[in-house]
């Protein structure tokens, strides 16, 4: 892109205060500018103009859960299914992770951080070990795609080259960027973060497969035959992928993505709840849960909404590229955002001065034609790493490993 084709595009939209500094940059830095908008989705402003109708739910109706009982006296008949796929290559897997370890305390992508206590043991090295479980039972690898960011890509790819992928193959470990959605103020202006740089956050945990095929790997999934993509993120060192049990329930089911989810220690348990929406698949945030919701009861008498996500998903890749040629709902975020002032100084607010833009996996669900929750037992599945101490923490996730026999 030249500087008359942002120009027209900047004006399009009514954006132009992204040149502001233009004439002060060099040759690399201007380059580097209209990339960055030639990139840049510019429709957002119309968007902050209309967020009331972006928030609105449907209808929310209970979805009939597979619990542990059916699970168990299915188990033979799922694992041979799921085996079978994940043999005949048509499984990947799907690593969210372009998470920083900020809130542990690091200045590392996440996935870095050591939760050993005598030796070492990476979160990454977690995650592989869980999946090296499957496929050395299975006899056959599958492909594992990393999703990163523009913060930790070459940070996460150096460290696991130099790990050699904790014994994982590299010609089945693919890695990605997230693309990015440009940050405004309350009236849909793009902020800058420097002079030559529009203000970006990543685009939602919805916006991994639009991410993958911008960075041209869907011919890659298409080679290799992948017809289901096991989603699961970085932060929770106990879940098991590329399940053959949960792979095969799925697809004995004919669902188009299947949810594990966990039973809740508490009906205000901050978990995304699976649902139905309006008669399809979807999930209800904690925020949204009302008290009548939460104190619904099913026709056993159970709490009709008692079954939480842990962000561990299996796709169908036909139902994905259905969505793709569609559009995701973009939900709006207020936040605090950096961003240059007035006189062109780097401002950091202590409240929140503008909106990000996301898309979530919750809709990808919401456009499912068909949804399997399937339960887990939460202290063999469930131990997310989210703080250093307490709730969800290093501590946390540390006792779980080591009651499920993993030396620390």
């Amino acid at each position: 892109m030249n500087l008359e084709q942002a120009k027209a595009k900047l004006e399009k939209y009514g954006q132009m205060q992204v040149l502001r500094y233009y004439d002060e940059l060099d040759d690399a830095q201007k380059e580097a500018l209209l990339a960055q908008i030639d990139a840049t989705d510019m429709s957002i402003q119309e968007n902050c103009a209309h967020q009331e109708e972006l928030g609105k739910r449907g209808v929310i109706s209970p979805l009939t859960c597979m619990e542990i009982p059916e699970i168990e006296a299915g188990r033979e008949e799922f694992d041979r299914i799921g085996l079978e796929a994940i043999k005949a290559g048509k499984v990947a897997a799907l690593l969210l992770a372009g998470g920083m370890g900020t809130r542990l305390g690091s200045d590392d992508p996440k996935g870095m951080y050591n939760v050993g206590k005598t030796r070492d043991l990476y979160i990454f090295e977690c995650l592989f070990n869980n999946l090296r479980e499957v496929t050395d039972r299975a006899g056959a690898f599958v492909h594992i795609y990393i999703m990163t960011s523009e913060k930790n890509n070459d940070a996460t790819v150096r460290f696991l080259k130099e790990n050699n992928y904790f014994g994982y193959p590299e010609s089945h470990v693919h890695f990605f960027m997230q693309d990015m959605a440009a940050a405004t103020d309350y009236n849909g202006k793009i902020y800058l973060e420097e002079k030559g740089r529009m203000a970006t956050s990543p685009n939602g945990n919805g916006g991994w497969f639009i991410s993958l095929v911008n960075a041209g790997l869907l011919d890659n999934v298409h080679a290799n035959g992948i017809e289901w993509f096991n989603v699961f993120a970085v932060d929770n060192v106990l879940q098991r992928i590329a399940d053959p049990v949960f792979v095969g329930a799925t697809i004995a089911k004919n669902c188009t993505v299947g949810s594990k989810v966990v039973r809740k220690a508490a009906p205000d348990e901050k978990v995304g709840v699976i649902c139905l929406e309006d008669g399809k698949p979807s999930i209800v945030e904690y925020y949204d849960l009302t008290e009548d919701l939460m104190n619904a009861k099913n026709e056993k008498g159970d709490p009709a909404y008692n079954f939480g996500v842990i962000l561990n998903y299996l796709f169908s890749t036909a139902q994905l590229e259905k969505i793709l040629n569609g559009a995701l709902p973009l939900h709006i975020v207020e936040k605090k955002i950096p961003c240059l002032d007035e006189n062109g100084n780097l401002f950091k607010p202590e409240t929140p001065n503008g909106y990000k833009y996301e898309n979530l996996v919750l809709d990808m669900i919401h456009q499912c034609d068909s949804c399997l929750p399937f339960e887990v037992v939460r202290e063999r599945e469930f131990a997310p790493i989210k703080n250093k101490t307490g709730v969800d923490s290093v501590e946390s996730a540390q006792a779980l490993l080591e009651k499920n026999g993993v030396i620390l």
